[in-house]
């Protein structure tokens, strides 16, 4: 009979309750709607090798160190990693000490006096019968898996929001340059019209307008340098400093950007992405945790030893060994409750896990459409200035000769400044379209290149 209890012990003990995590069916094209070329994603680049602003490179590497968000979930990874160390001690027998002394005795002129101590060690073991804490062992590495997928997921965004802030700041100094220029082009045009007015060639209406479109230049002065100083707070945040003024590098139009965009294959997202990682580490900790409310339902047992000594009158050794065997008789299904919470849990973040998939692949899409149609409007958005640089000119001398009014040329200018504004910002968001692009394919992290420190596995389930 005893060997037969043995049997059954050891036999609950290599048993593991509740599903393993498989990956779930999800959605995966085979190619994306947009056609981009074919060949090396650039989510196989470090990003900083798709522009050549050796400042951009200094800012990122900069945030990268001081950064308080990445510094935020550098901290989560540490803690995680602290739960799964306790989490994991219950793989191993836990040992105690204990020492108690006493002195007793009276007062009375021929009183005694006695005196006793104990010393022992108490060492307890519960047995893993249904895989309880090797589930919850699962679980908790799959969340600190998670946690680095997050700070993976942090870091990208980081790199693509000092990226899109950098160049941003080049398209407003760009702006600002522009409409400076635009405002001393429209001094000297108020400086003729005036002249003319005042030798009565033309009415008071023209001069007022060549006021008022100067005055509207150098409103855009003021506009411009208030949004350039916003951009450099918040760049400097994102730096983990106080606002400072921001180096500057290469000119916007001389920032390098490859013709050819090569994006790879939608499949690749499922193991490049950190959220649609971090989001899978989660459901696959989720569905550890059913295994450990399924061992809820069943007898648990815990081995105890105790060694020591007494010190008294006689001084003696004690010693015992115990075992306990507990488990759940009646508890009107509680215990099943607790299986159907986790469950339903999981399923839940299956859904999650779907749809972060779906959210990663509408995101790529709207990046490469993005790309496609940024490029061509900056083309034509260069060729709308020069055609509005050269109207204007036309205009300018047609009215210097008195073949046509100042409306005619108060029109063309104020469309060549709003061609030359909205050319700098369309070659601004061509080229963050390459870093949204990068950012939605999840480049920059490549397993060769991951440099995060991770636990022990080698005795933890996968």
């Amino acid at each position: 009979m005893r060997h037969v209890l043995l049997l059954v012990v050891f036999g609950a003990a290599g048993c593991t309750l509740g599903p393993n995590y498989q990956r779930p069916p999800v959605p995966q094209p085979e190619t994306y709607r947009e056609e981009l070329p074919s060949g090396e994603s650039i989510a196989d680049l470090a990003w900083w090798e798709v522009f050549g602003d050796t400042v951009l490179v200094d800012l990122i590497d900069t945030a990268l160190e001081g950064n308080k968000d990445l510094a935020v979930a550098m901290g989560r990874i540490d803690e995680a990693r602290a739960v799964l160390g306790i989490v994991r001690s219950d793989l191993f027998p836990r040992i105690d000490y204990v020492a108690d002394g006493s002195v007793a005795g009276t007062t009375a002129e021929e009183g005694e006096t006695s005196a006793s101590a104990l010393v022992a060690l108490n060492a307890s073991y519960q047995v893993d019968l249904w895989g309880r804490i090797r589930r919850s062992n699962e679980a908790a590495l799959q969340e600190l898996l998670a946690t680095e997928e997050a700070y993976r997921g942090v870091t990208i965004a980081l790199v693509a929001e000092v990226a899109n802030g950098y160049l941003l700041l080049r398209d407003l100094d760009n702006r600002l340059q522009i409409s400076e220029q635009t405002v001393e082009a429209r001094r000297q045009t108020l400086d003729v019209v005036e002249s003319r007015f005042n030798a009565g060639v033309v009415s008071e209406v023209d001069l007022n307008q060549a006021q008022i479109e100067l005055l509207e230049a150098e409103v855009s002065v003021q506009t411009f340098e208030r949004l350039r100083a916003q951009t450099e707070n918040a760049l400097s945040v994102l730096l983990g400093a106080p606002p400072m003024s921001i180096e500057r590098g290469l000119p916007l139009d001389e920032q390098l950007l490859s013709p050819d965009v090569p994006t790879g294959l939608p499949s690749e997202l499922l193991e490049r992405r950190p959220d649609i990682m971090e989001a899978e580490r989660r459901l696959h900790a989720q569905t550890a945790r059913i295994g450990v409310a399924e061992a809820l339902k069943f007898p648990q047992l815990t081995l105890t030893a105790d060694l020591g000594a007494q010190f008294d009158e006689v001084n003696t050794g004690v010693f015992g060994l115990a075992a306990q065997l507990f488990g759940p008789l009646f508890n009107a299904g509680e215990n099943q409750r607790r299986v159907d919470v986790e469950v339903a849990r999981t399923e839940q973040l299956l859904h999650v896990y779907q749809q972060t998939i779906l959210n990663a692949l509408r995101e790529v899409e709207d990046a490469m459409v993005a790309v496609r149609t940024y490029r061509d409007e900056h083309e034509a958005r260069s060729r709308q200035v020069a055609a509005a640089q050269n109207a204007a000119d036309l205009s300018w001398v047609r009215y210097e000769g008195g073949l046509t009014s100042y409306l005619e040329v108060l029109d063309l200018q104020r469309s060549l400044f709003a061609s030359q504004l909205k050319a700098s910002e369309t070659l601004q968001l061509r080229l963050t379209s390459v870093v949204q692009l990068y950012q939605a394919l999840g480049g920059g992290w490549v397993a060769a290149q991951d440099t995060l420190s991770g636990p022990d596995r080698s005795s933890l389930p996968e």
